[in-house]
Parts: C-alpha cells; sequence; structure tokens
C-alpha cells in the first residue's frame, strides 16, 4: 500500500505563516483531507455561516477533485462549529452539497484556532482497481 500526500509543502495559514502539514493524505483506497475553514489565499473570508460552511465545504472538495474523488465518495464528515446557533444553517448547507449521498458525520461545539465560525474536513473512500 502506498501514501500519497497532496499539499505537502504546506499551505499558507494566516498572517502568511506557512501550515506544516499536508492538505490531504491517500492511503489503501481512503482519502484523509485537512481540516478547511472559510479561507482564501491564507486570509479568512468573512461572512455569516452559510457564506463560510460553503467556502470551507468547497476547500474540501476542491482538495478533493485534485485527487480524483467526488461528493459520492466521501464516507465520514466531522464539523467543527462555533455556536450551537449555527447547527441549523449549517445543516441546510450540508444538504445542498451531500443531499444525494449523505455520509456519516459528527458535528461539535468549540474554539477554532482561527477566528472563524466553521471548520470541516472529510474522509472519501474509493476501491481501488
Amino acid at each position: 500500500m502506498s501514501i500519497t500526500r497532496y499539499g505537502a509543502e504546506g499551505g499558507t495559514g494566516t498572517g502568511g505563516q506557512h501550515l506544516p502539514f499536508s492538505s490531504a493524505v491517500e492511503a489503501g483506497g481512503f482519502l484523509y483531507v485537512s481540516g478547511q475553514t472559510p479561507m482564501k489565499d491564507g486570509e479568512v473570508v468573512e461572512g455569516g455561516i452559510v457564506e463560510q460552511s460553503r467556502l470551507a465545504i468547497q476547500n474540501c472538495l476542491d482538495i478533493m477533485a485534485n485527487a480524483g474523488y467526488e461528493t459520492k465518495d466521501v464516507v465520514h464528515v466531522k464539523v467543527v462549529l462555533t455556536d450551537s446557533r449555527y447547527f441549523q444553517s449549517f445543516n441546510k448547507v450540508f444538504k445542498e452539497v451531500f443531499g444525494e449521498h449523505p455520509p456519516a458525520r459528527i458535528c461539535m461545539v468549540c474554539d477554532l484556532v482561527v477566528d472563524v465560525k466553521v471548520e470541516v474536513d472529510v474522509t472519501c473512500f474509493k476501491a481501488q482497481a
């Protein structure tokens, strides 16, 4: 079994800091996407929970697509919200994206290291040929 690391050179976080982890790692048919926040080019994109949720999920989808995975390949999602009042709004966005292929999920509330409302990571699976 081989391991492929995507974005192993690390991305750019807030304040231009280097992020010392891969954006995703593939092993044994699984793709593990690192937690994504509503950021573009290392900067937080301001907005409400709906806008921030869409961008955090889209960042996951972009990384997945780069590795050859699709929404239907997502088997588990982890969600961190900074306020429990965001739960219903997040669910609406989640259903828009995953409605046809709903994965298993955990959603929790806690502080985040970056000043955002949401962080999302995904685990995907595709049987190897």
